[in-house]
């Protein structure tokens, strides 16, 4: 069965393995995934990305964070950009995401960076995700 929009499932994958509790979650790894992962990771929303090859596309192996191991260091997630209404912005109006509490991740032409990033190379993108 095709996916219409594999990174709306990444994201839904994140969000329900962390209200579960899940110390760890995989999904089918993609380029693209791969980036918003490291992005999450370094932004310290996430403590691991581990990639596995397998037989057919390989797989993502993401480990979700907790403090005090009850709450997840991701309070929310929400895809902007989506296959039936795609979001552009100019590198001036890009969001700041709960104030500059959150992040917002963005497809450049530079690659996919946070907005902040994206402000300051001074480019603009598709706006596929907000975390907080």
């Amino acid at each position: 069965m095709s996916m219409t929009d594999p990174i709306s499932d990444f994201i839904s994958r994140i969000r329900n393995g962390q209200q579960a509790h899940k110390q760890e979650i995989a999904c089918p790894r993609s380029n693209i995934k791969l980036r918003i992962a490291e992005i999450l990771q370094k932004e310290g929303y996430i403590s691991s990305v581990t990639s596995v090859d397998d037989d057919y596309q390989g797989v993502l192996s993401v480990g979700l964070r907790y403090s005090n191991g009850f709450v997840g260091a991701i309070t929310g997630i929400k895809r902007i950009s989506r296959p039936g209404q795609r979001t552009y912005v100019g590198s001036n109006d890009l969001p700041r995401v709960r104030n500059g509490l959150g992040v917002a991740i963005v497809s450049t032409s530079k690659g996919v960076m946070t907005g902040k990033s994206a402000r300051k190379l001074g480019v603009g993108g598709e706006i596929l995700c907000e975390v907080w």
